[in-house]
């Protein structure tokens, strides 16, 4: 599972790393809240850890950007210090998905984590993701564009999922490898095989591009007004 941790208090961010990576956990960190909403939008996680009171941007304004104005789906799991109805109200209000008050259990961390991820993944299949002329059906995992059916190799199903949950954000490379192979990518560049196998049938019987590369960083999602 891939997490992202929106933490300033170094003692906490070693506590989280020193628990949840033997469990698994591939981790990443912000320390404010500016760079918390540039990583969360520009690589993929399963999750998010978010702190409330961080330098600058808040927990809650950074929690209101990334559901307003980026669309980011991604469960989040706010962690404060206070613990009134109406702070719990007001994060729930701007798109937390789950509040923890400090000092809290590390296993029961664990355990929301998990159950927010498993919630988040079931709904999504059975959801419909829709990007520009793109439709993806995860429950039949029948995709279209403009209506005509495209034809996926099950790994560009993978891929496509991942650039469509993330659209119009940019997604690493590295995000699209570990969704696909988990933490043992192939050694060859499989994936700028796999990438290209996908754009001859999602770009190419069509009058305009829609997956960009950016070259050393990642892909992403394009309509013609983001050009």
């Amino acid at each position: 599972m891939h997490v992202l941790i929106i933490e300033d208090n170094p003692d906490i961010i070693a506590n989280l790393y020193g628990y949840l990576e033997p469990l698994g956990y591939t981790l990443d960190v912000a320390r404010n809240g500016d760079a918390g909403v540039s990583c969360a939008t520009g690589s993929f996680h399963d999750a998010i850890i978010l702190d409330l009171s961080l330098p600058g941007m808040d927990g809650v304004e950074v929690c209101r950007t990334l559901r307003r104005e980026h669309r980011l789906a991604t469960p989040i799991l706010m962690l404060t210090a206070r613990d009134s109805v109406h702070d719990k109200l007001t994060g729930f209000e701007v798109g937390a998905d789950d509040y923890l008050v400090k000092p809290y259990s590390l296993p029961e961390l664990d355990a929301r984590l998990k159950a927010l991820v498993r919630r988040a993944r079931n709904e999504h299949v059975q959801s419909v993701l829709v990007f520009g002329e793109l439709r993806l059906d995860l429950g039949t995992g029948d995709a279209t564009r403009a209506g005509q059916p495209l034809e996926l190799t099950p790994t560009g199903y993978k891929i496509l999922t991942a650039l469509m949950h993330a659209a119009p954000q940019l997604i690493t490379r590295e995000s699209i490898e570990r969704e696909i192979w988990g933490d043992n990518p192939p050694d060859s560049d499989a994936l700028r095989t796999h990438i290209h196998t996908l754009r001859q049938s999602l770009d190419k019987p069509f009058s305009y591009p829609m997956l960009l590369t950016l070259p050393g960083t990642g892909y992403r999602l394009m309509v013609p007004n983001d050009a």
